[in-house]
């Protein structure tokens, strides 16, 4: 919702405390959507920071997750600490952010919770070097994920140049339990995917 910057002064100026008039208004804008939304968010909890995606039905929040694993240029951030799943209209899911993806234990707790689906929401904005190695990477540890839980994972990723020197790929791709890619925006482009989750 506010971009990823994890820089200080960008994260004390743009988080939101969920309990706050400011977030009870951006619920109150998203009464009218149907669809069930998880979106990013720079969380402001206890003195604290968190990388977190919120889960939001009908401009009702169900719950967030916190990023686990932080990447060392999120000192800015505190870990969370739990894996929530949850239930809607028949299916049970969970959230990765990032590159939580690259550690199995954040992909089990959640499938040991019941979950079918892991939702990934990802920013990976690099160096143009960096950005050109990993673009494949992300789909290959993501099957991995997927096959080794047996869920499915649907990511959502960036995509774009930052500027001269960072640029993000993607991939935005739906992915099934046998670690297939079935669904996927084409890299550097934006759009969106739909795929049966069965």
């Amino acid at each position: 919702m506010h971009g990823y910057l994890p820089d200080e002064e960008h994260v004390r100026r743009h988080s939101l405390d969920l309990d706050s008039p400011a977030f009870t208004a951006v619920l109150r804008r998203l009464r009218p959507i149907g669809q069930t939304l998880v979106f990013g968010v720079i969380e402001a909890h206890a003195g604290r920071y968190f990388n977190a995606a919120v889960v939001v039905a009908r401009g009702a929040l169900l719950g967030v997750y916190r990023k686990t694993h932080l990447m060392p240029g999120e000192s800015v951030f505190d870990a969370g600490d739990a894996y929530p799943a949850f239930a809607m209209q028949g299916v049970t899911f969970g959230i990765n952010i990032c590159s939580d993806t690259q550690f199995a234990e954040a992909a089990s707790a959640v499938a040991a919770q019941g979950a079918r689906l892991l939702l990934v929401p990802a920013q990976n904005v690099m160096r143009w070097d960096a950005a050109r190695r990993w673009k494949d990477e992300h789909h290959r540890i993501r099957a991995v994920r997927a096959r080794e839980t047996g869920m499915w994972l649907v990511s959502a990723d960036v995509t774009g140049e930052r500027d001269e020197h960072r640029i993000g790929y993607g991939p935005t791709s739906v992915i099934n339990p046998r670690g297939e890619v079935v669904a996927q925006v084409p890299l550097q482009t934006t759009g969106i995917v739909i795929a049966d989750v069965c």
